[in-house]
This record gives structure tokens, sequence and C-alpha cells, in this order.
């Protein structure tokens, strides 16, 4: 094989510029696997320099099983919108999620590698933030991702067809519901924001027992707000989701849905390799 040749191959299979491919074979002396080797070795080298800098951009993937019985979710970071849209990023997203679909979210740790090696090829920080795997036996999981790929959902239905769940999916995405149904509140939110809504009322200077009843009127309404089944669904809001559900003999027991860069603080510098 020629020089040029073991050149192309590195390329290939690394993804990185020729110059740096060049410099690997001859420090592996011409050997391409050992250039592959030391490619690792550098990856590893820049992927910890750029680990500190801020991957608030990237895409989500979602992938269900064939018999409708698992589905996953996962978020994928890098640091620009622009470099979200590079296909080794995306190839590495569908990577991703096929490990996590098969094997549940501990396998994102197998692929730091992977990780590290594409960090070397883009030259930004790459990091799988989150992943949710669901499984059911009864039921049937759906998935809904927006066009931009930045937001999704991952939902789990006890009953009902595909379309009643899709619409679900959908609704979740757009409408960010926290909880299918009441009962899902944890004690902790609920005193929580009945002690916000407390102090809000008693800035009003209105009487205590005036005071009780606002509160309680504006934590019924909080409920309603975060509450799957009691939203008006995104389709016709002249109807909520738990009309939908009943009209299609439908049952959601679960989901989760994912934002890219949700919680993530950005921060404005200057990207240097």
């Amino acid at each position: 094989m020629s020089d040029v040749s073991k050149i192309k191959e590195v390329r290939e299979r690394t993804g990185i510029g020729f110059s740096d491919c060049k410099k690997a074979l001859i420090e592996a002396d011409w050997d391409v696997e050992q250039a592959l080797a030391v490619i690792r070795e550098q990856s590893a080298v820049k992927a910890a320099k750029k680990a500190d800098r801020t991957a608030a951009e990237g895409r989500l993937a979602i992938k269900i099983g064939d018999d409708r019985k698992s589905g996953a979710i996962v978020e994928v970071n890098i640091e620009t919108d622009f470099a979200a849209r590079n296909e080794r990023f995306e190839s590495f997203c569908e990577t991703v999620i096929e490990n996590v679909l098969e094997q549940g979210p501990t396998a994102i740790e197998l692929l730091d590698q992977l990780r590290q090696e594409l960090v070397h090829t883009i030259g930004e920080n790459i990091s799988i933030r989150r992943a949710e795997k669901f499984t059911t036996t009864d039921g049937f999981i759906v998935g809904y991702v927006h066009t931009n790929g930045t937001v999704g959902a991952l939902v789990e239905m006890e009953s009902g067809d595909a379309r009643v769940g899709e619409d679900i999916a959908m609704h979740v995405t757009a409408m960010n519901p926290k909880v299918v149904s009441e009962d899902q509140l944890s004690t902790e939110v609920i005193e929580r924001e009945r002690e916000i809504l407390t102090q809000q009322a008693l800035e009003t200077g209105k009487p205590e027992n005036i005071v009780e009843k606002i509160v309680e009127g504006r934590l019924r309404a909080f409920q309603k707000e975060v509450c799957l089944i009691h939203q008006d669904f995104v389709m016709d809001q002249k109807v909520d989701v738990k009309s939908i559900l009943k009209s299609g003999n439908a049952s959601c027991k679960r989901f989760v849905r994912y934002q890219v860069g949700e919680g993530i603080e950005k921060r404005e510098t200057e990207l240097v390799n």
C-alpha cells in the first residue's frame, strides 16, 4: 500500500485532516494500525483540554424498537449549532441512540473513546448529557422529535393505538407538562409551590382567611397547568388531553421530555482548537 493510500485509509477511518493523518503515520513508521493508536491517544488529550468548554447546542435522538415495547431518547451536546449539523456528529448521535436502546443508559459509558475521537475530528467539546430507556410488557412506546431536532418526548402508553400515542408525544413536546396527573406530583413540589403562592398572596395585604382561599385556588390552577391530562390539547384547545385519551380508549403511564441545552448556562467564548 502506498503512503498516499495509507493516509487516505487513516483519514476515512478517523475523519481528521490530511496533515494530521500524515503526522500520525510518520510517528508510527507508516503502520496504519499504530497510527490509529497514536490518534486515539491524541484524541484523549485534546478531549480533556476541551472538557471545560460549554457544550449547550446539539441534538436529540429517539429510537423505538420494532415491536414498540421499548424506546430510548438521548441528548448529545456540542458547542455550536453549526457543528451540530456535521454529518459525523449526526452519525455519532445515531450510534448513541442505538446502543442505549439495546443496552440502556449505561451504554453511554462505553462510547467515550468514540466521543473523544469525534472531539479530535470536529474540534469542539462533545458530551452525551443524558439518556433514558422505556420498556413495557402490556403497553407500547412512542416518541416524537420536533423537526429542528432540539426538543422531543418519549411516552409510554398503557392502552390506545399508535395514532393517539403519537399525538400525546407531540403534545408533551409542545406543551411541556411535568407529570401525567396530580397523583404523580410529589409532596415536596406541592409544598414548595404552596409556599411561593402564600408569600405572593400575603404581599397583597389581604386577611389570612382570604389568603388561604387564594392560595388553594391558585394551587389548583398550578396542578392543572403542569398535569398532562388537564392541559388543553395542543391540536384542539377546545378539549383537554383527558378527553382525547378517553375518546381513543387510551391511557398514558409516563413520559420524559428533553430540550437541548435546557438548564445549561451558555458562555460567550471564542473557540480555539
